[in-house]
């Protein structure tokens, strides 16, 4: 059978390959650390779950709009009130099958066929992949090591071309973790109004941010940059509803009508009883997404040093998410191996830890660590890689 060339330009997701490997390694009795899996290891909260087996016993069990609950819109646009002062109308608003599911169905709206996507590196693995299934082409800009990952004015200057129809900007960054400055979000925006450029701001590691730091959305920089930028975001990370499939995307209400065609024709509304666990997560919090995050903190801050004691790692701190992202260059050169693809999967091999290899985020000497597991556990996880460094030394 042939294939759409769309579907076969498609690589697999890196990080779901390498926890399908440690999880079969698990399920045949060894002892796996896993630190691949990108979401929080708490559980849902209490009263999330609650709120949604009411909402089931009440009869929420039917059909909603396809864009998403009104509730679940407007808790929201309340949402974006308080934390951003950004207002918006529920018709600016669409409520999607997870924010994955937001990205896909914007850059199928957007998209015509053959434009181009800045997309900084290392990025989300999944970026450049929804674009390619849009029919648009990803465009890579390296954020450098030396600047903290992050791309400069110059550099997008020099790649936008007249088929540049948006720009990808992910702050608190998945995979490194580290944070755009406002004055550096100002710089980017005025490049994108200037070349007339779409601005997808994904921001869905914003409620996880350490340091005393504040996260500011692109979007609450001016009316201007409103206008022009796309918010996605969701519950999965914040208040760790990873299986329960809700994100959203918020912007230009021409746009989000488009995306809601879309979604009418293909999923029809993300399940019912997750978008009144949402409007929970929004309308009810107990404290519970500070308590994660502040875990999540207290774990950086034990493990970064320990990480950076292992001999050929570098690895500049996070300033947000629940990711390291150190260079193993050195490391690997010193071994055996060609690659850090063929060093972490000896590393899974001979000391059952998984991480994912920085060649699916577009960072070939780097590897990703989440530290969303218990801190018994990511300790294990660096003294294995440490046993293994000095071994192939």
């Amino acid at each position: 059978m042939k294939f759409s060339s769309r579907v076969t330009s498609i690589t697999p997701s890196s990080t779901l390959a390498i926890t399908a490997k440690a999880k079969q390694l698990k399920a045949e009795g060894h002892d796996v650390i896993g630190l691949g899996a990108g979401e929080p290891d708490f559980n849902t909260p209490q009263y999330i779950i609650e709120a949604s087996y009411k909402s089931m016993l009440e009869g929420h069990t039917k059909y909603t709009p396809a864009a998403g609950l009104p509730d679940l819109k407007k808790a929201v646009a309340d949402k974006f009130k308080a934390d951003q002062g950004i207002d918006y109308t529920n018709e600016e608003i669409i409520v999607t099958s997870g924010a994955k599911h937001s990205l896909s169905l914007l850059f199928q709206t957007i998209l015509q066929e053959g434009e181009e996507v800045i997309i900084p590196t290392p990025y989300w693995v999944s970026y450049p992949e929804q674009v390619k299934i849009a029919g648009g082409n990803p465009v890579f800009v390296e954020g450098k090591e030396e600047h903290d990952f992050k791309v400069t004015l110059a550099q997008l200057e020099e790649a936008v071309t007249d088929k540049t129809k948006a720009l990808i900007v992910n702050s608190p960054s998945n995979p490194t973790g580290v944070m755009y400055e406002e004055s550096e979000l100002k710089e980017i925006g005025d490049f994108c109004l200037k070349h007339n450029i779409v601005i997808v701001s994904d921001e869905i590691y914003e409620k996880l941010i350490y340091g005393g730091k504040k996260h500011v959305s692109i979007a609450q920089l001016s009316p201007e940059l409103k206008e022009q930028t796309l918010i996605v975001n969701g519950v999965s990370k914040s208040h760790s509803m990873t299986g329960w499939r809700i994100g959203y995307t918020a912007g230009n209400k021409e746009i989000i009508k488009k995306m809601s065609n879309v979604a009418s024709h293909t999923t029809s509304n993300p399940a019912v009883m997750s978008q009144y666990g949402a409007i929970a997560a929004y309308t009810e919090e107990d404290g519970s997404v500070e308590h994660m995050r502040t875990a999540f903190e207290d774990r950086l801050n034990k493990v970064y040093p320990q990480l950076n004691e292992i001999p050929g790692f570098s690895c500049v701190k996070p300033q947000g998410a629940f990711y390291l992202f150190p260079n193993v260059k050195e490391a690997v050169e010193k071994s055996s191996y060609d690659t850090t693809d063929d060093w972490v999967k000896a590393l899974l091999e001979e000391e059952k830890v998984a991480v994912v290899p920085g060649s699916g985020f577009g960072a070939p000497d780097n590897i990703r660590l989440s530290y969303a597991t218990s801190l018994d556990q990511i300790e294990g996880a660096l003294e294995r890689i440490k046993r293994f460094v000095e071994k192939h030394s």
